[in-house]
């Protein structure tokens, strides 16, 4: 486009003769130059006469000549010192117009117009100044447009990122390469807090290995190889280019890098930091970039912190598992197996004495039976902690449940569903069922019931009730756990009943049987279709 503009810009001669034109000048100075000649030619012809006519004559014809030259000496002059410099001035504004640098350099000799000439390149210097500056401002509008853009990616896969399932140390490596690659840095290193206060490294890129594992120990500002004596001493007297020649390793001086630390936060909680080496004079200068470092850190914290917040549930989930199967173990197969070695014990002594086989054999009676007992017990655990999948949820559970135990047991049990669809969430049907198991198990163990029913139902306000009665020999007092080993799985119902946020109601008498009966209002929550159960049962 430009190449375009310099071949249809006219040259200085055509500008010279617009001019010229311009001026309507050319015919009045023709007719006094085509004057002057005819007059000089007149004068010419005349001379020839005599005394003081001819003296007369000479004189009017160096006149004439004198005319003449001096009307081609203006001439010359009007051409070369104001029609060629205007000419000349034109291009050069012409070109200013163009955006052409150093347009008005080229003007010499311009005659008349140097003070306009001297106006016309201070002008033309500060609107090539103009121009620079607004080329830089532009340029720095787009290097900062272009860096937001990239931040809001950054960001907005950061945000990505905490919400899908993977691996906290690989989600930290992969922003340590985004976060150097982005402050064009030349060395990174990320640390976690670890729950004795130290920060362990997760991984660098640019720093030796060695040196990252001295600098673990004890990370000093004084010398980044992180070796030193005492608080205080200067381990390192040596320039870091010495020792990179030296130990043949990655230093940095402090006096040529600058070191941005980003932290990992999450609630005024530091969890974790980024370390940053960039050329001085870096970007501490940047507020743009050290908010959007900021809002990074305080994204990857939050990740950090549901890392931990799962790892902290899943482990009070176990905790919690283990502590219903151990209280389940003791109150079931642990008491058996104690009357089991309590009766082992009697049987000894009788054989030592040689005496009672009578008694004996009713002992050795006795341990078979509390050994079917024990072995019916370890049966029914088994059958409560594996896990079975049933896609169909808690009425096919139940139903299945209530069918193991009348064919087990040979009781008549009755199963009322009053329920069309469940909406509860597995964990809360799985704690409904096991409720259910451990009525079914006191009953199997204590009632010597007949005839048992279980319902499930739903109110219309939203409470769901599961009831589980027999007609068994009941016991005095819900609120009283009588003896030792009576009233097995009351305690864990009751347990499950308040993890659960529901209630339970225990109501029984002698002879008239037991009703329990959990009551619970779930709270409204999203819930997939479709989404997996798995019952204990």
């Amino acid at each position: 486009m430009q190449d375009e503009q310099q071949e249809n810009r006219p040259s200085v001669a055509q500008r010279i003769r617009r001019i010229v034109a311009g001026t309507r000048l050319v015919v009045p100075l023709a007719t006094l130059a085509l004057a002057l000649l005819i007059a000089l030619a007149v004068g010419i012809a005349l001379v020839g006469g005599h005394g003081q006519q001819a003296a007369l004559q000479r004189v009017l014809l160096l006149s004439l000549v004198a005319a003449l030259a001096a009307f081609l000496v203006v001439l010359y002059g009007l051409r070369a010192r104001l029609v060629l410099p205007l000419a000349r001035l034109e291009d050069s504004v012409s070109r200013v117009c163009a955006g052409e640098p150093g347009a008005t350099l080229a003007l010499r000799d311009t005659g008349v117009l140097d003070h306009m000439v001297r106006d016309l390149d201070s002008l033309n210097e500060e609107l090539s100044e103009l121009y620079e500056d607004m080329d830089a401002r532009v340029s720095r509008h787009t290097t900062r447009l272009a860096q937001k853009t990239a931040s809001l990616k950054i960001l907005y896969d950061v945000a990505a990122s905490i919400n899908q399932a993977q691996d906290l140390e690989q989600l930290l490596l992969r922003f340590l390469r985004v976060l150097k690659e982005m402050v064009n840095g030349v060395a990174a290193t990320v640390r976690l807090e670890q729950p004795d206060g130290t920060l362990r490294v997760v991984g660098s890129i640019g720093v030796n290995n060695e040196v990252l594992r001295e600098r673990e120990m004890l990370p000093l500002s004084l010398c980044l190889c992180g070796k030193a004596l005492s608080p205080g001493d200067v381990a390192c007297d040596n320039p870091a280019m010495f020792c990179v020649k030296q130990l043949r390793r990655v230093m940095f001086a402090d006096s040529e890098i600058e070191t941005v630390s980003v932290p990992l936060d999450y609630h005024d909680e530091l969890l974790g930091m980024y370390t940053v080496h960039v050329h001085k004079p870096g970007i501490s200068g940047r507020e743009d970039i050290m908010e959007l470092l900021q809002t990074v850190g305080s994204h990857l914290g939050m990740a950090v912190a549901k890392q931990r917040s799962d790892f902290e549930a899943r482990r009070l989930s176990i905790m919690e598992e283990r502590t219903t199967l151990a209280h389940e173990l003791h109150d079931s197969l642990a008491q058996t197996l104690a009357s089991l070695r309590f009766q082992v014990r009697l049987l000894e002594d009788l054989l030592q004495q040689g005496s009672g086989g009578d008694t004996a054999s009713k002992d050795v009676q006795r341990l078979r039976a509390g050994l079917d007992e024990a072995h019916t017990e370890l049966r029914e655990l088994l059958n409560s902690f594996r896990a079975p999948v049933d896609e169909r949820g808690l009425v096919s559970a139940l139903e299945k449940l209530v069918d193991r135990f009348g064919r087990e047991t040979g009781i008549h049990v009755l199963f009322q569903n009053e329920c069309r669809e469940p909406h509860l969430s597995s964990n809360e049907e799985m704690q409904m069922l096991r409720v259910a198991q451990e009525c079914l198990a006191n009953i199997r163990k204590h009632a010597r019931a007949h005839t048992v029913r279980v319902m499930l139902s739903c109110r219309g306000n939203g409470i769901y009730s599961l009831l589980v009665e027999d007609d068994g020999i009941g016991f005095e007092d819900a609120a009283k756990r009588g003896r030792p080993g009576e009233h097995i799985g009351l305690s864990i119902m009751e347990e499950r009943a308040r993890r659960l946020g529901g209630t339970l109601r225990i109501e029984s008498e002698m002879g008239e049987g037991t009703r329990v009966e959990l009551t619970y209002q779930p709270q409204p929550q999203p819930r997939s279709r479709g989404a997996e159960r798995r019952w204990i049962i």
